[in-house]
């Protein structure tokens, strides 16, 4: 049986009078990838950084590698590595500098030289990293969350600011990543990329867990909450998102004019 990588029981989060997030509960095991998708404010960023070590929860047990990363976080990050949506670095490093720099912080870095190659950025090691486009800086900071060789991984809008040879690409290395056990959370909007990648799937609206399981199972849930003549067998994921989320107003022209 596979090693249970996280383990999230009742978490909730309190910012003041806010409830961010509502009893979420679920696993990650070895090998696998969890999605966590919703709306923006839905609790996604929150119930990540919990799991990060970087919130304390108000309520709820949080295990990753059997230990509470909030008291424990400099040991779970020498086997987490976390890619964010936005990061800033120094102003004057290079990315071959940057690379170095964060190899040091492991007893067993994995070769960034390699990844340099394998995500494009070779070329481009002797420049600035404040100099780089943002589809590049986002690759840095895949590549940067892969030299520790952590067992977590942790993807936040893994592919923004991507072209879509060089997602189609890193979509092909993160399922080889996943066969060799590694186990990973990614929160994403994209919801071609969940259908891609993700073996479990958590769905959050508000904060509250109204989802957790497979892809099969969620279509399953689906079909359960919408009318007949909105169903087809031959829905995408992203279909069947767009038929339970909550609605937005659309853009008109009167603010136009």
């Amino acid at each position: 049986m596979a090693e249970t990588i996280v383990q999230v029981e009742n978490l909730n989060l309190f910012y003041n009078s806010l409830h961010a997030v509502h009893n979420v509960t679920f696993t990650l095991k070895a090998g696998e990838i969890l999605a966590i998708i919703g709306q923006n404010g839905s609790g996604k960023t929150s119930s990540v950084e919990c799991i990060e070590g970087l919130r304390k929860p108000s309520s709820g047990v949080i295990k990753v590698f059997g230990q509470d990363p909030w008291l424990h976080r400099s040991t779970i990050y020498k086997k987490m590595g976390v890619q964010l949506q936005e990061a800033e670095y120094f102003s004057k490093i290079k990315v071959a500098e940057l690379c170095e720099l964060f190899a040091s912080f492991y007893e067993k870095s994995a070769d960034w030289t390699l990844l340099l190659k394998q995500l494009g950025l070779y070329e481009k090691r002797k420049r600035y990293v404040n100099k780089l486009s943002g589809g590049e800086k986002q690759r840095l900071a895949i590549l940067l969350s892969l030299i520790g060789r952590p067992r977590l991984l942790v993807l936040d809008e893994l592919t923004t600011g991507l072209d879509p040879e060089v997602r189609a690409n890193l979509w092909t290395g993160l399922n080889a990543i996943k066969s060799s056990g590694v186990a990973m959370i990614m929160v994403s909007h994209y919801l071609d990329e969940v259908e891609a990648l993700a073996d479990k799937m958590l769905y959050l609206e508000k904060g509250k867990q109204l989802f957790y399981g497979t892809k099969l199972e969620f279509r399953e849930y689906v079909k359960m909450r919408i009318p007949r003549d909105q169903w087809a067998d031959n829905l995408t994921l992203e279909q069947l998102y767009l038929r339970i989320a909550p609605k937005t107003a659309g853009l008109t022209m009167e603010g136009l004019l």
